[in-house]
Formats: structure tokens, sequence, C-alpha cells
């Protein structure tokens, strides 16, 4: 199976990571790290992203943001699934209006236009009613949104339990098999 993950400019670029992480070896995984996802991690963890990735990711293809001729860019490439994760509101604001002007913008177009599975994990809070109402055309077009929201049956401890829980969602949505997290069961 074919996956792009995209890593877009907002807080939790992290999250971002920790799914990159959970997904190599268990696909075909194709990565986009946009200028803002990397300006946002600098600011938040005074690290490089790129190093980080060279460093850690042996079997990911990371695909530059600015080249639009890229494969992925081609609905014959044959991508499965996207997920932006996280999903700054920039990014949203151009997939709901069918900006093409990155590498990542095209793919997800890519992906509305071939009618496969496209995940936005939309990082904001609160949602203005603009956005509300990008997530809502995007979701009538079969768009997933999966915003990093955790849920308290899941035994959250402490910050590591609170991001396998979200990561460990975008993975179900995948149909990528984890024990990130503890599923809901009746008592």
């Amino acid at each position: 199976m074919k996956i792009l993950l995209g890593i877009s400019g907002s807080s939790g670029v992290n999250l971002g990571l920790k799914l990159l992480k959970n997904l190599e070896n268990k696909c075909e995984l194709y990565c986009i790290l946009t200028q803002g996802s990397k300006a946002s991690f600098q600011a938040e963890n005074k690290q490089n992203l790129e190093k980080i990735c060279q460093k850690q990711f042996k079997n990911t293809y990371f695909l530059d943001d600015n080249n639009l001729s890229l494969s992925v860019a081609s609905g014959s490439f044959g991508i499965e699934k996207t997920i932006i994760a996280p999903c700054s509101i920039s990014s949203l604001a151009k997939i709901h209006a069918g900006f093409g002007d990155t590498l990542l913008m095209r793919a997800a177009a890519v992906a509305l236009k071939e009618r496969k599975k496209l995940i936005l994990a939309v990082r904001e809070m609160p949602f203005s009613t603009l956005n509300l109402e990008h997530m809502l055309k995007l979701s009538q077009m079969n768009v997933i949104i999966a915003s990093p929201v955790f849920a308290s049956y899941c035994g959250v401890k402490n910050l590591q339990d609170l991001e396998n829980f979200i990561v460990g969602k975008w993975l179900d949505l995948l149909e990528i098999k984890h024990n990130l997290y503890k599923k809901w069961q009746n008592f």
C-alpha cells in the first residue's frame, strides 16, 4: 500500500513525526515536510526537522514540497491514502479552494479527484466559522476530518499516552494495525 504523509506548519509537528515512525516499514511511505512544518518544529523544539528525518527514517521517501513534477502529483502514481498531520488552517483553506501551488497541495487535489482516502488532522482551537465551513465542504466530499482530540476511555496518564491515542486513531483510519492505545470496551 502506498501512503503519503504530509506534515504541514502548525503546532504539533511532533505528532506528525510520531505518525511517521509508526507508519515506516508498514507500507510504501512518502512524506512531504512543508516549509511551515520546518519552521514550527524549529520554534517549538529548537531542532532541525529535516536533519532529524534524514537521521531517523531510512525507509521513507521524502519529497520536496516545491517540486510539483514529483510522482505524487499524478493520480497514475497510485497513492492510496493521504494524511496531512498536523494540517494547518492554511493547508485546509488551500485544499478547500483547490489550490495546487505546492506538491502537498497538488497531492491533496489528486486524492480528491481520484476519490482516494484523504485525512486532515486539522490543528486549531477554537475553529472559526470559516474553518468549519471548509471542513464541512470537504467532509461532504468524503474527506475525513480527524483533529488531534483525545478520549478519556483510553486511560491517558501522561503526554506520551495522549500522543499515542491520537496517532493510534490516525492509524485506525489508515487501516494500519497498532497497539498504541486501549480500545473501547464495554465494562
